[in-house]
């Protein structure tokens, strides 16, 4: 009995599939997306640890799967009954995991120099949705294998060694890339269709050059220091700590500017200090250099000239972020913005304010905040 409602399940999910062949890789699509929303917080957390983990085992599995069904590999096993969807897990997997670094990436990003990267993750995200047709396509089933590859290693290598550098980003790659060529060339050995279909070389190649797109992309600084995120950055008429809590006033934005906390436009007096205060998340146990670098736009040149930059150390496993804050009070009117970047000059944030100095100009909206 038990047998035949299982069978029976199975049957009528089949046929919902393919009565509604045309919508499936949208529902899949939202659900991979969702799953990720309603399940993930901290990168360092265990379940997100464990999940990512199964997306990218079980992406890899099911790519292998699909790969060798088209042989007939799968003939009189249990998995023939399932061929059917695994271009519909392929797709949930892909989902999952671009959702995911979305996700994670959103906290990091800078729209002042990462957001590129960003938007790929975005396109690769909605993309997604438009695969179904293309699945088959191998080079562009192994080219976004490598991408979602790539990226999960970049995650995952700091938090479990606890370290953040160019070394361990580039160890990141080579393990990304060791494992998607082992992936490609055992499906290559088993798999005649796969041999007739592709150009081994020109798909090496391929993931080759995606591998380069990468590093570049990080030797430019164009890519978010992630695990690392920047969760609060607000430019304040003072910053006080008593004991492990920090009192923050600023002058706030008005309600309808809901993206953002603080106004930009500071009023300042001769002789205030002007303060910058950041929120950190970094996973547990990793430790790292955070500098706030000050700069000023030059009218005249119409460039960013670098005033000064000042450090902090952060130490990760706050769930709120670790705090810190720098002050100047050398200011000059005019436009001025702080990166919040690492050791290695990657950003995390960007704070952008306005300097308008005053004997009688008051504060807009003071309010204290405590962190």
């Amino acid at each position: 009995m038990k047998r035949f409602l299982v069978r029976y399940r199975n049957s009528k999910f089949r046929r919902f599939i393919r009565k509604h062949g045309k919508y499936a890789p949208l529902l899949f699509f939202i659900g991979g997306f969702l799953f990720d929303v309603l399940t993930l917080g901290r990168i360092d957390r265990t379940y997100d640890l464990v999940m990512l983990c199964l997306h990218m085992t079980n992406l890899s599995i099911t790519l292998y799967l699909y790969n060798l069904a088209d042989d007939g590999t799968w003939n009189n096993t249990f998995l023939e009954r399932f061929e059917e969807y695994f271009p519909l897990a392929i797709q949930f997997f892909f989902g999952a995991l671009s959702s995911a670094y979305v996700i994670y990436f959103s906290r990091s990003v800078s729209l002042s120099k990462t957001v590129s990267f960003f938007l790929i993750l975005m396109v690769l995200l909605v993309a997604n949705e438009f695969l179904k047709q293309r699945i088959s396509n191998k080079y562009l089933q192994f080219s976004v294998y490598f991408f979602l590859s790539f990226t999960f290693f970049a995650f995952m290598i700091p938090v479990v060694t606890t370290k953040m550098s160019p070394q361990v980003f580039f160890i990141s790659g080579f393990i990304s890339l060791g494992c998607t060529l082992a992936l490609i060339i055992l499906i290559y050995v088993m798999s005649p269709s796969t041999r007739r279909e592709i150009h081994i070389g020109k798909l090496l190649s391929l993931i080759i050059s995606i591998y380069a797109f990468i590093n570049l992309f990080y030797y430019f600084r164009l890519i978010p220091p992630v695990p690392l995120a920047l969760d609060e950055g607000i430019v304040a008429h003072y910053v006080e700590k008593k004991g492990d809590t920090y009192t923050v006033a600023y002058e706030k934005n008005d309600t309808f500017i809901f993206w953002r906390d603080h106004r930009t436009k500071f009023s300042f007096k001769p002789n205030e200090n002007v303060y910058i205060f950041s929120s950190v998340f970094a996973p547990t146990d990793l430790e790292k250099s955070i500098l706030h670098r000050w700069k000023w736009f030059n009218e005249e040149s119409l460039e960013w000239e670098l005033v000064e930059d000042i450090g902090y150390e952060i130490k990760g496993g706050r769930d709120d972020g670790f705090r810190g804050y720098t002050y100047k009070n050398n200011i000059w009117p005019g436009q001025w913005k702080v990166e919040v970047i690492t050791t290695e000059e990657l950003v995390l944030g960007v704070i952008d304010f306005e300097i308008s100095i005053d004997e009688n100009l008051e504060p807009i909206n003071l309010v204290e905040r405590k962190f």
